[in-house]
C-alpha cells in the first residue's frame, strides 16, 4: 500500500459527535465471547495466572500471521507439549529442552530455532525480572516512547547466547519477523496486540493485567482490516501499514476516548475480518452497515448500485412505454 501526502487534520467536534455513537453501535452489537474464538486470544484465555497469561499471549500474538487456520494449530501444539503451566515451562527451559521441543518446527517465514529464542528468552525474562511486564516498563522507561520501549523489549528478550542454539539446532530463519529488533517503521501489529490484551481491560476480550502502562499509551494494532475502515471513516489520510498511519489512527481514536483510544480495536478488526466490510465494498453490506452515516466510501457505493440496477416501477414503465409504442 503507498500513502497519500496530505496530513490528517485529527477529528473536528462534531465529527468526534457523529462517529461516536456509531462506533459504540458497532461496539455494542459485536458478540464478543463468540468471536474470541477466531481470535489469538483464545489462547491466554485458557490460563487464570498472571505469568502464563503473558507467556502464551506473547507466543500466540508472535504466531499470528497469515491464515488463522494454519498458525492456529502451530501455538495450540505448542502450548499443549509445553503443559498446564507455560510460565514454569519456560523458567526451566534450556537449549536442549528447546531442541525436543522443537525439533521440525516451520511456520511459514520461522523455523524452530527462531521460536526457540522467543521461548528461552522470556524464561530469562521471568527468571531476571519476575515478569514480562517488569522487562517492558523497564525499557519504556528508559526510551520514553512506546516505539522505544517495544524495540527495548524485544532486542532484550533477544539477548542470548546463539551459537550453542544454532549448533543444537540449526541458523535461524524469520526470527526478525518474529521479533523485530530494531523495531523499523512498519505497524507491529502483533506486538501492540499483545500490548492491548495485557493493558486493557479486564474485559470479555482483553486481560487487564498489566498495571504499570496506562490504556491511553496503546497504539492501535492496524492491519488491512483496521487500515481499511479508518480510511472509509476518515480517521486517517494515509494507505500503508506503517507506525506513522497506526499512530495516525490512534490519534483520531484518541479524540473518541482519551482514556482508552483502542477499546474499539477489537469490534472493528472482527467487523472486517467476518466480510461485514470487505476490501471490495458491496452495496448490499453498506446499506445495513452501523457506520454508513460516518462512511466516505459506502454511501457512494450505495448511490453507484442505485444508479445502476432501476427500481421496479421504472422496469415497469419502461415495460408499458415500450408497449404503448408498438
Amino acid at each position: 500500500m503507498t500513502r497519500r501526502s496530505k496530513t490528517h487534520p485529527g477529528l473536528s467536534p462534531r465529527a468526534v459527535q457523529h462517529l461516536r455513537p456509531r462506533l459504540d453501535a458497532v461496539l455494542a452489537s459485536t458478540d464478543a465471547r463468540a468471536r474470541i474464538g477466531f481470535d489469538p486470544v483464545e489462547f491466554p484465555h485458557r490460563y487464570q495466572d498472571a505469568r502464563d497469561i503473558e507467556v502464551s499471549a506473547l507466543l500466540a500474538a508472535c504466531l499470528a500471521y497469515g491464515r488463522a487456520d494454519l498458525f492456529r494449530p502451530k501455538v495450540d501444539s505448542l502450548l499443549k507439549r509445553m503443559g498446564p503451566t507455560p510460565a514454569d515451562f519456560v523458567r526451566e527451559l534450556d537449549v536442549a529442552g528447546a531442541k525436543a521441543l522443537l525439533t521440525g518446527f516451520v511456520y511459514r517465514f520461522n523455523v524452530g530455532t527462531d521460536l526457540a529464542v522467543l521461548l528461552l528468552g522470556m524464561g530469562q525474562a521471568l527468571r531476571e525480572h519476575g515478569s514480562l511486564e517488569s522487562l517492558f516498563v523497564r525499557g519504556l522507561a528508559a526510551e520514553g516512547s512506546l516505539h522505544g520501549g517495544l524495540s527495548a523489549f524485544t532486542t532484550a528478550l533477544r539477548r542470548l547466547p546463539m551459537e550453542p542454539l544454532r549448533e543444537a539446532m540449526g541458523p535461524e530463519r524469520g526470527l526478525h519477523h518474529l521479533l523485530p529488533s530494531p523495531l523499523g517503521p512498519g505497524a507491529a501489529k502483533r506486538l501492540n496486540l499483545f500490548l492491548r490484551w495485557m493493558v486493557r481491560g479486564p474485559d470479555t476480550v482483553d486481560f487487564g493485567i498489566w498495571k504499570r502502562v496506562p490504556a491511553s499509551a496503546l497504539l492501535i494494532p492496524l492491519d488491512t482490516h483496521i487500515g481499511r475502515i479508518a480510511g472509509h471513516l476518515g480517521l486517517t489520510r494515509r494507505t500503508d501499514l506503517t507506525w506513522r498511519t497506526a499512530e495516525e489512527v490512534t490519534a483520531s481514536l484518541r479524540a473518541l476516548d482519551a482514556a482508552d483510544p483502542v477499546r474499539y480495536d477489537f469490534a472493528l478488526c472482527h467487523y472486517g475480518m467476518s466480510g461485514a466490510c470487505p476490501a471490495r465494498p458491496l452495496p448490499e453490506n453498506c446499506e445495513r452497515c452501523p457506520l454508513l452515516p460516518a462512511c466516505h466510501v459506502g454511501p457512494d457505493v450505495v448511490a453507484g448500485a442505485t444508479r445502476r440496477v432501476p427500481s421496479a416501477s421504472r422496469l415497469k414503465g419502461r415495460a408499458m412505454s415500450g408497449r404503448e409504442r408498438r
